[in-house]
């Protein structure tokens, strides 16, 4: 048995030699970050095998699964090199791995979405390896598919500005959400919120428009600047870990100069009087640098704060936009948790009133299964108002409509956003 072993560690350090050899020969012609890439995998690989024969020649010959298992997370979902996830992030497979958190993880969000939709993109209407219709910019992109996330989402790849080509038209009250994936660990994002005609992407650097607001995402912070006519006027910031790899939701709320942002289920950033007061913002734009490249995936601008108690009790009619689910999925959304928090604020308030949800959907899909659905999301939306928020469950009748009561065209995404909702009528 002794001499097995040594004839094992003969041929293992036979092997290393080997690696070291090629180390060696490719790091001399390495000119470039893919060489250097693969001179790293290379010696990841020699570490782990001399990693593993201080565990045991026998498990030195496990080869494909033990290379596999080393890389597992203590989860048991496979991590991916930092360097290989945006290579990964933009394989085509099936909508897959949930990573939302529980809704009571949100138990501290206070978020609530402007109820009209004034522009939604979620980059379904467009195909996979073109730059968006409804954007412009004076960098590149592609919409891709995301390995273990639904959906399509715009992949930055250049330097530059990226922002909807059209005037958002927006109110003294609204709200801007969207979901972004960094591939690196380091990254830092710009985004703005900015009053004027910019005619050219960019235009005006750091302070494009007449007015605004720039917040920097970073992976550590979250900094903001208010602007007018071309000074600054406030700035500040909150420390915060980012994670790189996965979904992060950001939420944008503006009431008059008040500004929250929050980031997934924090609020982090209030700042009473940072939106230059008597400016309208119309242009909503991002900026990156050489080296950031995020995926941007449900991007929403929505006005008008939510008037629950009005709409339910007096009118008898709320319909609501704050309730999301995952595409072809009946399970609430954690950030849908400020939505139903209000509603169950109402209806806890007025305990003899029942009400009927509704469920509706979009057209895309088999009608069968888009009723179906609706159902199924009727009932999600009463079982967390009675189990999370103490909402009497008699109280709650639900029912679905499937696709069978529009109330815009099927024609674009920001229509079928407003198709998608739910419906709280008094009883």
């Amino acid at each position: 048995m002794k001499q097995v072993k040594l004839f094992f560690l003969f041929v293992f350090c036979f092997y290393v030699s080997g690696l070291k050899a090629q180390v060696i020969d490719v790091k001399q012609k390495a000119k470039d970050d893919a060489v250097y890439h693969a001179n790293k995998d290379i010696d990841q690989g020699i570490e782990k095998g001399l990693n593993s024969i201080e565990n045991g020649v026998k498990g030195l010959f496990k080869k494909k699964k033990s290379t596999e298992a080393d890389t597992k997370t203590k989860d048991g979902k496979q991590e991916v090199p930092p360097e290989n996830k945006t290579q990964e992030a933009v394989k085509e497979t099936k909508p897959g791995t949930d990573t939302n958190p529980g809704l009571a993880a949100y138990s501290q969000f206070d978020f609530t979405p402007g109820q009209k939709v004034i522009f939604f993109d979620d980059f379904s209407q467009d195909n996979k390896g073109d730059f968006p219709a409804l954007w412009f910019s004076d960098g590149s992109g592609e919409v891709v598919t995301m390995n273990n996330y639904p959906g399509k989402w715009l992949n930055i790849t250049a330097k530059g500005c990226y922002f909807p080509e059209r005037d958002l038209q927006t109110t003294e009250n609204f709200t801007v959400e969207f979901d972004m994936i960094f591939p690196a660990e380091r990254f830092n994002v710009l985004f703005y919120l900015v009053s004027g005609n910019v005619k050219n992407p960019g235009e005006g650097g750091a302070i494009p428009g007449k007015a605004g607001v720039r917040t920097e995402i970073t992976n550590h912070a979250i900094n903001y600047s208010g602007y007018a006519d071309g000074v600054f006027t406030l700035d500040g910031g909150k420390d915060d870990n980012l994670a790189f790899g996965k979904i992060v939701h950001f939420s944008y709320w503006v009431q008059k100069q008040r500004l929250r942002i929050y980031v997934n289920e924090k609020k982090e950033i209030d700042v009473p009087r940072i939106m230059p007061a008597g400016y309208k913002f119309n242009i909503l734009r991002f900026e990156v640098g050489d080296e950031d490249k995020p995926f941007i995936s449900n991007f929403r601008v929505a006005a008008g704060a939510p008037d629950t108690r009005n709409k339910l009790i007096t009118e008898g009619k709320l319909v609501t936009y704050g309730i999301y689910f995952d595409v072809n999925s009946d399970k609430v959304k954690p950030e849908s948790y400020g939505t139903l928090k209000e509603i169950a604020g109402v209806l806890n308030e007025v305990p003899d009133v029942k009400v009927k949800i509704f469920g509706h959907t979009d057209s895309d899909g088999d009608d069968a299964k888009n009723m179906d659905l609706s159902k199924r999301r009727a009932a999600s939306v009463k079982a967390e108002l009675a189990k999370t928020f103490g909402v009497k469950a008699e109280r709650l009748e639900t029912d679905g409509m499937g696709e069978t009561k529009p109330v815009a065209p099927n024609d674009t995404p920001a229509n079928k956003a407003l198709n998608r909702r739910v419906e709280f009528i008094k009883l």
